[in-house]
Formats: C-alpha cells, structure tokens, sequence
C-alpha cells in the first residue's frame, strides 16, 4: 500500500487520477496540494497551497510517488511567461521539494513531441520541464505524452481541440495511433499504473501505448 501526492488534481487529468487513486487497493493514502479545497475523502490529505510560494517544510513531500497533471493553456494563463511558470517552473518547484524529502519516483504528464528544441512554445516548454526533471536525480521517471486529449464535456471552449477531436471521432480509423485522440481516464491510469510499479531510470509511455489510443 503507497501514499502517491498528486500534482494538478483540480483539472482535466488530475481528477481522473485523483479518483482513480482513492478507489486503487495499491494506495492507502493520497496527498493532494491545491490551490482550492476539494470534496472530502477519508484517505485524502488536500493542503491549500500557493504553488507560488509552496511550503518547503511539509512533511507530506515525502511519498512513494510523484504523480504531476499540474498545468494550464496559454490562454488560461494570459501569456506565455505565466504559462512557462505553471507547466516549468511550478513542476520543477515542487519536484524539487518531493525528491529532497526522499520521493522515489516522479510521473509527469507530458505531450506527443516534448522537445526542448522544438520551436513551437507549447512543446519545447514540455520538453525543458522533463529535461530538467530528469537533472533531479529520482530514482525512476516517467513522462507519459498523450498526443489530444478527450476529457468530454469541457466548462471552457478550446476551438483547436474541437476540431481535432471532430476529426477523431469521423477519420480516426484513418489517422496513424500516435496521433489519436485518448481519454483523459485512461492518460491517468496509464499515470497511476507507472507510479505503482516504477521502472529504475527514465521511462517513455507513448500516445500509441496508451489504453483507448488505438
């Protein structure tokens, strides 16, 4: 039985994982920091925190597994500096935190083609997180890239993925694996699983490799 900490557990992925971990016989507790309070749970620890100014001292940085959905869009942000700070600097933040305190393993939620010398933003953003993840010294970790993410019924419009969920569901037969639509449940199973049997070194978990990608 493990104690996980959930990175991100208020948006799209993180709430998969958040459930999917308090309803798991392999965990026992689960530490959820968040900026909001969340719905109550007798295993569930939720520390309000200002990922701003994160709390060094804690003791509950110290789990068996790392599992990071923490992020936002660059709209949601505003810019591209404010969403460099969530999906970079935030990340390495606390990651730093939970490997000083003895974490073993660290699961990051990623994207088809993180590159840190990509030229688009959005993936070479990606790419410099796990680069710089990867400098840390865990034990085992995992960067899962999901190439578009179907997570349903979405409370913000986001007109690009919209469209190319439209183009999933009527040509996905025809598009190659990798670059299919998945479930955001099954982005977080793929996440928990990982976490729960970790592999020494560093692990890629590919969109094609994900559960429901194919």
């Amino acid at each position: 039985m493990q104690t996980v900490l959930i990175l991100g557990a208020s948006g799209a992925v993180g709430q998969q994982l958040l459930a999917q971990a308090l309803i798991h016989p392999g965990v026992a507790h689960v530490v959820a920091p968040t900026r909001r309070p969340l719905p109550a749970h007798p295993l569930l620890h939720n520390p309000i925190v200002d990922f701003a100014a994160l709390p060094e001292s804690a003791t509950w940085w110290r789990a068996d597994a790392v599992l990071c959905a923490l992020g936002t869009t660059r709209k949601q942000a505003g810019s591209a500096a404010a969403f460099y700070r969530v999906d970079h600097d935030y990340v390495l933040a606390a990651a730093r935190l939970a490997h000083a305190a003895g974490t073993p393993t660290f699961v990051l939620n990623s994207s088809l083609g993180a590159d840190e010398k990509s030229y688009g933003w959005y993936l070479k953003t990606k790419g410099e997180t796990e680069r710089d993840l990867s400098a840390l010294g865990f034990a085992s970790l995992t960067w899962v890239r999901p190439s578009l993410l179907d997570a349903g019924t979405r409370a913000d419009f986001r007109l690009g993925e919209e469209v190319g969920l439209w183009l999933n569901r009527y040509l996905g037969g025809l598009l190659p694996r990798a670059w299919r639509a998945v479930a955001v449940a099954d982005v977080a199973k793929a996440m928990l699983d990982a976490a729960l049997a970790p592999v020494p070194g560093i692990r890629v978990i590919a969109s094609s490799e994900i559960a429901g990608s194919q």
